[in-house]
């Protein structure tokens, strides 16, 4: 049974940083494309996206230059580093997953295409 489990996120202030983590069970990360996506309305965003076994990632350009994406696969855990945080990074984060071969490459870990999902953990940017 694929789960994933979001969490790490709070309350930060403008400019603060916070590293959020994924935590996967019933898979090995190995296997699989993860990614971090985040939601502030009705609009989901992708992030990042990492593909372990490849040591492959992708940003998207919102997290490009401030977020960085990585894996423990001993831990079976991916983690997304955020830095430089604003307010316009306020919203709710989530990790989803992909079998590795079911996505061309690590760029393609779009929202629609990723069957498993963890629950969201919510980061709050404000002073």
């Amino acid at each position: 049974d694929v789960q994933l489990q979001a969490s790490g996120g709070g309350v930060v202030q403008p400019g603060g940083s916070l590293t959020l983590s994924c935590a996967a069970s019933g898979f090995s990360i190995a296997d699989y494309a993860i990614g971090w996506f985040r939601q502030a309305g009705q609009e989901r965003e992708a992030l990042s996206c990492i593909m372990s076994s490849e040591r492959t990632t992708w940003y998207g350009a919102s997290a490009k230059g401030r977020f960085t994406i990585s894996s423990d696969t001993d831990k079976n855990t991916v983690y997304l580093q955020m830095s430089s945080l604003r307010s316009g990074d306020t919203a709710v984060y989530s990790c989803a997953a992909i079998l590795r071969s079911n996505i061309a490459t690590v760029k393609h870990c779009y929202a629609d295409a990723m069957p498993y999902w963890g629950k969201g953990t919510q980061v709050t940017v404000s002073s």
